[in-house]
């Protein structure tokens, strides 16, 4: 179960194609995160397979059934949206329940299934509440229950944590990664988040402007970028992206090198520049430099701390084995 499959999907909102033919397979039990910048196609990607907005050509088979033109609640999906979308003035446990109420499910069966999901999302304490005496992080986790007794062949989550605050967001990651280890279900997540993508995916969908750059997992994407955009999407801080005669020099219209791949002295290197900013994390220091000749800012990540101030000349020098090479059309260079 959860098997899910788009042949030459597109959608066109008048004469706007948002989505030209895309083809795309999910496997049973994968978690799969589309990821993209804003406005790159991946929400409503979600919806086309959740029935939310009808394809305009194409087909979706879930488990090798068409259900192109299924309705919502005959495709055996659940979703999850950035809003909890609760009735505030039900209790926890009705909340969950509503789905099954709906459903004419026997509330012995009911009881059963809540029991089993609050447990699964550490809510038994609280299923007599009411939404409104939680943290934004509990409620996310109702929405999630609530999706969880429907039993779906697949989950769909649409940018869930997006109103949480940032140390709520990396609990609730890691609460939604095991929950998938239980479950072992599809769940497909959208984000505009990299970091997520990377956290979270056993397999990234990289979207811009509704097209499909790259399909693999996180360390496909992480060491082989098939081009310079998800060269420059994928890894935090972005990769430097040089052109010009230093790239000629290697062949290639465009070298990448990711912050983590440049060695730093205060004496000597391949390319010499001005300290700027520099960011100290504790274990991790980005040093922002300025004036190389080859970009407007390159940033450098090492490990700890390094002994140069704002102003200071720095030299950086390329690990060898780790320079990305992209053609005129942006395209990897093996």
């Amino acid at each position: 179960m959860g098997n899910i499959s788009l042949n030459q999907v597109t959608k066109s909102f008048g004469d706007v194609q948002v989505i030209p033919p895309l083809d795309l397979e999910i496997n049973e039990g994968e978690f799969v995160v589309f990821v993209g910048p804003s406005g790159c196609g991946k929400s409503t990607l979600l919806r086309l397979i959740a029935g939310l907005e009808d394809t305009t050509s194409g087909a979706i088979s879930i488990d090798g059934n068409d259900a192109t033109s299924l309705a919502p609640a005959k495709r055996g999906l659940a979703m999850v949206f950035q809003s909890y979308a609760l009735y505030p003035h039900m209790s926890v446990r009705k909340n969950i329940a509503f789905p099954m109420k709906m459903a004419g499910i026997d509330e012995t069966v009911q009881n059963a299934k809540i029991d089993a999901a609050a447990k699964a999302l550490n809510l038994t304490d609280y299923l007599d509440r009411k939404p409104g005496q939680l943290s934004g992080g509990q409620r996310q986790r109702v929405a999630i229950g609530r999706a969880i007794v429907r039993e779906p062949a697949a989950f769909l989550f649409d940018e869930p944590l997006s109103n949480l605050d940032a140390a709520l967001r990396v609990g609730m990651r890691l609460e939604i990664m095991e929950l998938h280890e239980k479950l072992q279900t599809t769940m497909i997540y959208v984000t505009h988040d990299q970091v997520e993508a990377m956290t979270m995916a056993d397999k990234i969908v990289v979207l811009q402007a509704g097209v499909i750059e790259q399909v693999g997992s996180p360390l496909e994407l992480y060491h082989a970028p098939r081009n310079k955009f998800v060269a420059g999407f994928i890894g935090s801080p972005k990769m430097n992206l040089i052109e010009g005669p230093e790239a000629a020099k290697y062949d290639a219209t465009t070298i990448g090198i990711r912050p983590e791949h440049l060695t730093v002295s205060n004496t000597e290197g391949m390319w010499k520049g001005i300290v700027g900013v520099a960011e100290h994390l504790g274990s991790d220091t980005f040093i922002h430099v300025h004036e190389t000749g080859l970009m407007d800012m390159m940033t450098v990540r090492i490990t700890g701390d390094i002994a140069a101030k704002h102003g200071d000349t720095i030299y950086l020098t390329p690990v060898a084995d780790q320079m990305h090479r992209f053609d005129a059309d942006g395209l990897r260079i093996a």
